[in-house]
């Protein structure tokens, strides 16, 4: 089982965030964090690196029934969705696949509610 998804997109790295962020909002996900791995590189250790953003992406009610069934589960929240420039005009979007990750802790109710992430974060790439 891979430990991602990804889409390629055909769009200005601008618009491909924005549109991932509404995509996300349309499946219930909130933005946590917002990290431009670009903009950090440069800061610092003064390295050049293309558009890079990891977002950190929360669909609060499922995370409240993961922390419920297994309270360490946050070490794996929230599912990080990445933007990155591949090409000029080609732009990569990947999530997690929150089912690798989650079928490892060995508890059927958090292997259910990964399956249900998993299949929100696949209608995200859907709607790019």
């Amino acid at each position: 089982m891979d430990y991602y998804i990804a889409k390629t997109l055909q769009l200005p790295f601008a618009d491909a965030v924005a549109k991932v962020i509404s995509a996300l909002k349309d499946e219930g996900f909130g933005l946590l964090t917002d990290i431009d791995v670009s903009a950090t590189m440069k800061s610092k250790i003064d390295a050049d690196w293309r558009p890079y953003r990891i977002l950190g992406a929360c669909n609060p009610q499922l995370a409240y029934r993961a922390l419920q069934a297994e309270d360490k589960i946050g070490v794996m929240l929230p599912c990080n969705v990445i933007v990155q420039e591949r090409e000029a005009g080609q732009v990569e979007v990947a999530a997690v696949n929150p089912a690798a990750g989650m079928d490892r802790v060995g508890n059927p109710a958090l292997s259910e509610i990964a399956e249900i992430v998993r299949g929100k974060l696949s209608a995200v790439l859907d709607r790019l």
